[in-house]
């Protein structure tokens, strides 16, 4: 549904976005994370059609941003990090001007912004003036905003940022429910929000794509942590169930390496090691998860693509 390749945004002479493509597929719900400043705001923006590339393409079913924009826009529902309202308006009359800015017939104002306010849970504020309701309330507003015309995408900036946690937890409510019938890009910094609702993750670093790939794939990774008395990638890699052999550098004397294997490929890597003369100080699995992997990809040396989904 959405293709991205090649994106590069500068500013000046600081280069925000570093030649970046993916692809996302229709009904997906996508993580972007990464530390503040990694480009994850200006990707959106690009994706969205509010912030030119300075290189690269940007499609969705067909057609491309530039010449395509405004079609794309229509399709496309936007909640930014710091979402611009009307505090005087009420709730109900901001989201009917907003109706009117994305284009909603007249006559389906009423019904769009009925459809917004129930799937955003604002029945209870619905008259209420917006400069009197809770951070939680205004995102729940900024929601119902972006979507409003039903689009097929819907871009989510920070979206539990400054919530606590009873909020937080309808948000992730809503981002399922949002996801039941569009496409869902939501932007983080925070870890547990892409545990908790996305089917996949895109990890940036210094404006580059360090990491694409689906948390279940991730959770299916098989690795092995091995510590030995000397070097040892030559007989690891001879070891038949062994994909590859990461070494992860010396400490305390011993040579520690990471291994591409199931946890039955042990004994066979033990038998590898003794064989060759190693003498073995560590030998288990490793529990690789999103917390784990976020570490290596920021890591002082981790200047370039650490892996693929």
């Amino acid at each position: 549904m959405i293709t991205v390749e090649h994106l590069t945004r500068s500013y000046g002479d600081f280069l925000a976005v570093d030649d970046v493509s993916f692809g996302i597929e229709r009904g997906e719900i996508v993580g972007l994370l990464g530390h503040n400043g990694t480009g994850k705001t200006s990707i959106m923006k690009m994706l969205t059609g509010y912030l030119e590339p300075t290189s690269g393409v940007i499609r969705v079913d067909g057609l491309e941003i530039g010449p395509d924009t405004r079609a794309i826009q229509r399709r496309v529902g936007y909640l930014p990090e710091n979402c611009p309202v009307y505090p005087e308006m009420s709730v109900i009359d901001y989201l009917d001007f907003q109706a009117s800015l994305h284009g909603v017939e007249e006559t389906q104002r009423p019904h769009a912004v009925a459809r917004a306010i129930r799937r955003s849970a604002l029945q209870e504020k619905a008259l209420q003036p917006i400069d009197t309701l809770s951070r939680g309330y205004r995102q729940r507003v900024g929601v119902a905003q972006a979507i409003l015309h039903a689009p097929d995408i819907v871009i989510l900036d920070e979206p539990t940022n400054g919530l606590d946690p009873t909020q937080i937890v309808s948000m992730r409510e809503l981002i399922r429910e949002l996801a039941k019938n569009a496409t869902v890009i939501v932007s983080t910094h925070i870890l547990q929000e892409v545990q908790a609702v996305c089917d996949r993750v895109l990890i940036l670093r210094s404006g580059r794509l360090a990491v694409d790939t689906r948390l279940d794939a991730l959770q299916r990774q098989s690795r092995l942590l091995v510590s030995v008395d000397r070097e040892a990638a030559e007989p690891l890699a001879s070891v038949e169930g062994v994909s590859a052999v990461e070494v992860r550098g010396q400490a305390n004397g011993l040579w520690q390496y990471a291994l591409e294997a199931a946890a039955d490929t042990a004994p066979a890597v033990a038998s590898a090691l003794n064989a060759a003369g190693r003498r073995l100080y560590l030998l288990q699995p490793e529990h690789r998860d999103l917390e784990t992997l976020f570490a290596q990809v920021n890591t002082p040396a981790a200047d370039k693509e650490v892996a693929h989904g």
